[in-house]
């Protein structure tokens, strides 16, 4: 009886002891081996302790002191200033900036290229229609404005790729340091685990804290604006209004209260009968000076973001002046491109090939956007002298074309070639 306990007591410590082996490894689980797209997933995103952020008034201080601390020369850590990302994001023409020059770029027609360069169109199609894809480039042009983006691949249970955006907060790119709770010291080097590469890449230069960094100080200021402007607009447009009474008497006091909620909503107080109230005498002003400094604020903002301040002069705008602006802003997108076009074909690529989605050998590549109006008055101007293929016409411009008109000399004069012997 005695040995049989004892048996039942070892196996029953062994079993902890392999559940204590298990529960450690959860956290640095491993895909399977293999090519075939099937592979487990890395469990990093989904390990990430989630944090709830009280949201507060913001000013340069906390700028500075989010600054301070990405900037640390031991252990920088960067969740206070994508905090403050993430608080400044909401500003509407911020983010009507961002989403113009992004949909622009993510609208452009891309292609899949072989070894020889003919382009593989049954896997470009196949390719474009699925919700990685712009998850995965969104990610990549967001570091623009974040500086990184640290994304996790993974396949769901019907066997489809998914992205997962690792969030900001709890990556340190500088020192390559993944905090599954960024307020503890605990961290994971990301680029010398082995799904690094495969199932974990990363986008952007480490050392760069993306352009949000330099909107801050325009949105805080732009708030501080509106809100002062509000304030002026409530005591210009729904003076407050006094009561004098005998304070010394509740029942006067009581009525008076009442009497005051009954006439309105404007803020008002009570005083003594043998008290004062005077307005301070300020700076007379309709409130243009706020609206300078937010017209600044969102001058400076267009700027940044999309190079030219693109239909927001309404007094001094013009037509010339926003298509400038829109060359501008194109260039910026095309810039755009270019980068996700080295990022693919230095980075995605070669993961999709381990993954068994693209065969080896694979390029990536954006279409060079045309300007189809230029292209047009060209064709126009040319048509006159030389025969243009109906069918490319067609084509280029979705013009329906079945062929070429024939013209009717209407002339009087027969000018054949006797006609100068």
């Amino acid at each position: 009886m005695d040995q049989g306990q004892n048996l039942t007591t070892i196996i029953s410590m062994a079993n902890k002891n392999q559940r204590r082996r298990t529960q450690k490894k959860n956290f640095n689980a491993r895909p399977s081996k293999g090519n075939t797209g099937k592979a487990g997933k890395p469990n990093y995103a989904v390990k990430i302790a989630p944090k709830a952020i009280a949201r507060t008034r913001q000013d340069i201080k906390n700028w500075n002191r989010a600054l301070n601390m990405a900037k640390k020369a031991e252990d920088p850590k960067r969740h206070l200033l994508y905090n403050l990302y993430d608080e400044i994001a909401i500003d509407a023409l911020l983010t009507s900036q961002i989403e113009n020059r992004k949909l622009k770029a993510l609208s452009q027609a891309f292609s899949l290229k072989k070894a020889s360069g003919e382009v593989d169109k049954e896997l470009t199609e196949l390719i474009k229609n699925k919700i990685w894809l712009s998850e995965l480039n969104k990610h990549i042009l967001d570091t623009k404005y974040y500086g990184h983006s640290l994304v996790e691949l993974s396949f769901s249970e019907e066997g489809e790729l998914c992205t997962e955006l690792i969030p900001r907060q709890n990556v340190d790119p500088t020192t390559g340091k993944l905090y599954p709770d960024y307020s503890e010291d605990k961290h994971i080097k990301y680029r010398e685990v082995p799904e690094y590469g495969t199932w974990v890449l990363e986008f952007g230069d480490p050392q760069n804290l993306g352009l949000l960094n330099n909107a801050i100080p325009h949105v805080l200021f732009k708030r501080f604006a509106q809100s002062c402007w509000s304030e002026l607009c409530e005591i210009y447009g729904i003076p407050p209004r006094v009561l004098k009474t005998n304070t010394q008497d509740p029942t006067m006091v009581s009525r008076g209260e009442r009497m005051m909620r009954d006439m309105g909503a404007a803020a008002w107080f009570i005083i003594d009968e043998q008290e004062k109230f005077e307005f301070a005498q300020g700076v007379s002003t309709n409130g243009d000076v706020y609206k300078n400094l937010i017209n600044l604020c969102n001058s400076e903002m267009s700027m940044l973001i999309t190079g030219a301040i693109i239909g927001q002069d309404t007094k001094n705008g013009s037509r010339s002046k926003d298509q400038s602006a829109q060359e501008m802003l194109q260039t910026l997108v095309e810039s755009d491109l270019t980068m996700v076009d080295q990022y693919w074909n230095s980075t995605v690529i070669p993961a999709l090939i381990k993954l068994g989605i693209v065969p080896d050998g694979y390029t990536f590549a954006y279409e060079k956007a045309e300007n189809l109006e230029q292209l047009w008055r060209m064709t126009t101007e040319a048509a006159p002298h030389f025969d243009i293929d109906y069918k490319w016409v067609k084509e280029k411009f979705g013009i329906e074309v079945t062929g070429v008109k024939q013209t009717q000399n209407t002339g009087n004069l027969n000018l054949n070639a006797d006609f100068f012997v």
